[in-house]
């Protein structure tokens, strides 16, 4: 039994070091891509309904990889994007209500692609909404003012326009470009 063990530590030893040697980059790729389009967006005066409402272009990287790549990989890189975005261009209340926004969006897209019953652009649209419903709800319990819901029903609005965009855009993607980690692992999870 302990040579089959140790066996089975130097095979996932390889593991992890394929995955250094090459999904490393390519995860870096998708997380600088995903920075800059929050960055670029940070840029555009578009005048929203509901103070520090972005579109969300950084999602069109993190559905992409949703579909292409799967959950881990997905979670992975909107957790670095966050904390890159945060630190380079926020402050630890930007980082927190995009942590909480984007892990509810990530949480219900991967469960509503995973039942299979809705397009990339329904998956995106349930993200872009939820993502704004679970800022609401931070937002409503850090300032402890639970007027802020008054901007529920535009935030509601604007995650609809923006999930269709993004899973639009998204889904061309998706269906364009394949690209897996080296090791060939692309858990479709």
């Amino acid at each position: 039994m302990t040579q089959s063990s140790d066996k089975k530590k130097v095979r996932q030893a390889d593991k992890r070091q394929k995955f250094m040697e090459s999904d490393v980059a390519l995860y870096g790729m998708f997380i600088s891509v995903a920075a800059v389009m929050s960055y670029v967006e940070s840029l555009v005066p578009i005048r929203l309904p509901a103070p520090g409402m972005k579109i969300g272009l950084a999602n069109i990287v993190i559905i992409w990889v949703l579909y292409s790549m799967g959950i881990k990989p997905a979670a992975i890189i909107n957790v670095l994007r966050v904390l890159l975005v945060g630190f380079l261009f926020g402050n630890l209340y930007s980082i927190l209500f995009s942590f909480v926004g984007a892990a509810a969006s990530l949480g219900v897209m991967y469960a509503l692609k995973k039942v299979k019953l809705f397009s990339v652009v329904g998956v995106s649209i349930a993200g872009g909404v939820t993502h704004n419903l679970a800022q609401t709800a931070v937002a409503m319990l850090v300032l402890e003012n639970a007027r802020i819901a008054y901007y529920l029903p535009a935030l509601i609005i604007c995650g609809v326009a923006a999930g269709i965009a993004i899973g639009i855009l998204g889904g061309l993607l998706y269906k364009k470009i394949k690209i897996l980690p080296s090791g060939g692992s692309g858990q479709k999870g």
